[in-house]
């Protein structure tokens, strides 16, 4: 394919045949930035010149994690091999093509600009070490959230081992620095998905009213809490499915490993099957009255055992402090 039209055309074409499939939907999102990608490099070549190092492009995110819905947004990075004024204009040249090769695909613009069009996003290897460890000594809140969206990169084109060693120091610092507590504090908040009478708490005004926003309310307590202890446990997965696996009995029991399992894949599986995915933003949202009485309470028990996930790893860390 030589084009981003193509390539969104082939998008639409495939994406009905996967859209209730978790693993072949993630695969075929894989394959279409690949592409992406591939095409972005040789328009980039085309502009400004053989490429001048190696380098490796990373997603972050839902997509870092191999958990996108049918609709994503962008979440993204370029770690380059060597530093330089031209070889920086290069790369955030091709980061911006990558980008906009993205979107003209089929993927948002991310609000929070966490795409390699952004310099701070696009670094070479040196460059990368030193703002990671900024991030890692400051340690305050945003410092952490820009660490844990690090974390979750998994690299989809280039040299992978850039992204690896970079990942292995910031492992290594939150273990020295002992930033577990801080980690806790800056992702382990819990918005409440059920009432005092048990009933499922929906949004009550806007365009999702009814709806349950299952990102915030489900998925994040599980994304959340099994990535502090992917951490605690030197684990370099970033699926939560593929952490949980990996997992000690030290860091969490087989049985609550095999519950939380579980209990995410039917959370990803109910995402795809009953939310409306028309857009990026509605695929967030479960609409209540859609669902049947055995449906709402296998949503609540997702939504329990979130809460039991959360309050363990609160536990885990907080008992290491004293």
């Amino acid at each position: 394919m030589t084009s981003y039209l193509e390539i969104r055309r082939f998008r639409d074409d495939q994406i009905i045949w996967v859209s209730r499939n978790h693993l072949q939907l993630n695969q075929l999102h894989d394959e279409i930035i690949q592409r992406v990608i591939s095409v972005s490099v040789k328009q980039t070549e085309e502009k400004h010149g053989s490429l001048p190092c190696p380098f490796t492009f990373f997603m972050m995110g839902s997509a870092g994690r191999f958990e996108q819905s049918v609709w994503s947004d962008q979440d993204h990075g370029i770690i380059y091999q060597q530093q330089g004024t031209e070889i920086n204009h290069y790369f955030l040249a091709l980061g911006k093509e990558i980008t906009q090769g993205l979107q003209l695909a089929g993927y948002d613009y991310c609000d929070g600009d966490v795409m390699a069009s952004n310099p701070l996003w696009c670094k070479s290897l040196p460059e990368w070490r030193q703002q990671l460890a900024n991030w890692s000594n400051n340690s305050n809140w945003e410092g952490i959230r820009h660490l844990l969206i690090f974390i979750d990169g998994r690299s989809l084109y280039g040299d992978e081992s850039f992204l690896e060693k970079l990942k292995i120091e910031v492992y290594q610092t939150i273990h020295k620095e002992n930033l577990f507590h801080k980690v806790l504090n800056n992702t382990l908040y819990l918005k409440k998905g059920i009432g005092v009478l048990g009933q499922l708490l929906v949004e009550t005004h806007g365009p999702h009213t009814g709806s349950l926003n299952i990102k915030e309310k489900a998925l994040f307590p599980y994304v959340n809490g099994i990535r502090l202890l992917a951490i605690k446990g030197n684990i370099y997965e970033t699926s939560t499915l593929l952490r949980l696996e990996k997992l000690s009995e030290l860091e969490l029991p087989s049985i609550k490993r095999e519950l939380f399992k579980q209990q995410f894949l039917k959370l990803l599986n109910f995402r795809l099957s009953l939310s409306k995915p028309d857009n990026y933003e509605n695929s967030h949202y479960l609409p209540i009255s859609t669902l049947s009485k055995k449906q709402k309470e296998e949503i609540k028990e997702i939504l329990k055992n979130g809460k039991a996930l959360y309050r363990y790893v609160r536990n885990l860390i907080e008992k290491e402090d004293d």
